[in-house]
């Protein structure tokens, strides 16, 4: 049960950690789309994915589709009215941002690190958190590049 244990701890941090940025949320209201510079998908999609890297990818798409509720002027509350209208590739581009770039380090998505420290466990040599973010990058950089042009430009 070590491994459960540790991911549990680990995400209770993170969703502890995550209340600052929720409470500028909540404080500020609407506009932090216009504020952060934020105007096209393809942003959301790398904003995303990057702070859902190191963050684990529920909080930061709760958080990111807040931001673009603002941005369509919708109420940060109702985040379902994103789903409709021109809102909807706002969605996506975070949907897809958060839940690809998840597998960048063994932070963003909680399975890897609990494979990692199952694997462990059992005696199988894992990279470091920085090889493993370097093998993911080189291998996965290229295609989020070609998703970026294909889907969000």
């Amino acid at each position: 049960w070590a491994p459960l244990v540790e991911v549990a701890i680990l995400f209770a941090g993170i969703f502890v950690t995550m209340q600052p940025a929720a409470a500028l949320l909540a404080h500020h209201g609407l506009g932090w789309a216009a504020r952060l510079g934020l105007q096209h998908p393809w942003q959301f999609f790398w904003l995303t994915g990057l702070l859902s890297s190191m963050l684990d990818n529920a909080p930061t798409y709760v958080t990111a589709t807040a931001v673009a509720s603002s941005m369509v002027g919708g109420d940060p509350q109702h985040l379902a009215s994103l789903c409709h209208g021109a809102a909807a590739p706002l969605l996506d581009a975070i949907s897809c941002g958060a839940v690809m770039m998840g597998a960048n380090t063994y932070l963003g998505n909680g399975p890897n690190f609990m494979v990692k420290a199952l694997a462990e466990r059992h005696g199988v040599r894992m990279p470091s958190f920085f090889a493993y973010m370097g093998y993911s990058g080189a291998l996965l950089l290229p295609t989020f590049v070609l998703i970026t042009l294909l889907f969000y430009r």
